[in-house]
């Protein structure tokens, strides 16, 4: 999840100053952390305190009290501050940026041996996006997100069933599968090159513009910043498009110490506190590099 976090704060001086180039400073003294950032961290402590549905409307509508100026779209900082606890049929990339401790919980060894899905993780991934994204394109964006995560920690770790051989020694391999996957079972066109998106790309917050575009700018990369500066590079909401697809990107090629070190610097004790209990409860999610 801390590469949701890394590309959230990295993003967030371009959100609304879009550059179309990878070559900026990673961090400047001005970035910060955005919603992004609040909501991955909701439902990293949702996911540690069981992951039900109960769980997730508690942690977001907790965090996004603790911060109500995070930057939150118009509907869910209604939907934060008011009693209600029922979706609102949201199709924004919300739930794609928030999803990312959800698929750390999908059990690679499980895979290996059934070769079948861990459904119960991946109906978590699915309920984090429910509680308020229940639309049907917006659940698709974090599910997207979630399998893309999945099976870049399923394929990069080296996981493999009985009577295959690992991959993880050719990447190229790896994209391609998971490119294949993220095509056929939720139809996101993943053909066209960052060159070719990014002269007509501009802001959107739906699911559908940001979710594939997302996810070809980490097909595209050659390590973990090199995809955040991909993301970067294509301008619209830049703080969303760089966390999702460093969330991807990590579970990859992990994250250099050194940017690990400097993002957390810009967080304040609650969010370093979820930070050192998800630590804790999956040490094998933050050593991972």
């Amino acid at each position: 999840m801390l590469g949701a976090i890394v590309g959230d704060i990295v993003g967030s001086v371009y959100e609304w100053h879009n550059i179309k180039t990878k070559d900026f400073p990673l961090f400047r003294d001005d970035c910060f952390f955005t919603d992004d950032t609040v909501m991955t961290c909701a439902v990293a402590e949702a996911v540690m305190n069981g992951g039900e549905r109960d769980d997730f409307i508690n942690a977001m509508k907790k965090y996004g009290r603790m911060y109500p100026d995070a930057g939150y779209g118009g509907r869910f900082g209604t939907w934060i501050v008011s009693d209600t606890r029922e979706p609102y049929y949201s199709y924004g990339n919300g739930s794609a940026m928030r999803v990312s401790p959800c698929a750390w919980m999908m059990d690679c060894g499980f895979c290996a041996r059934t070769g079948m899905w861990p459904s119960k993780a991946r109906a978590m991934a699915k309920q984090s996006a429910e509680v308020t994204h229940n639309h049907p394109e917006g659940i698709k964006g974090a599910m997207a997100t979630a399998d893309a995560i999945f099976l870049s920690r399923y394929y990069f770790g080296g996981f493999y069933g009985d009577y295959e051989t690992p991959i993880n020694n050719d990447p190229a391999e790896c994209k391609r599968r998971i490119k294949a996957h993220i095509e056929s079972a939720y139809g996101y066109d993943l053909s066209k090159t960052l060159d070719e998106i990014r002269p007509t790309y501009r802001f959107n917050e739906t699911c559908q513009q940001t979710v594939p575009q997302a996810i070809i700018a980490f097909l595209e990369s050659t390590g973990f910043e090199d995809a955040i500066r991909n993301a970067i590079s294509l301008g619209g909401d830049s703080d969303t498009l760089a966390a999702i697809t460093g969330s991807i990107a990590e579970a990859a090629y992990g994250i250099p110490e050194r940017i690990k070190a400097k993002a957390i610097s810009y967080l304040d004790e609650p969010l370093k506190a979820v930070l050192r209990r998800w630590k804790d409860g999956y040490p094998g999610h933050w050593e991972k590099n």
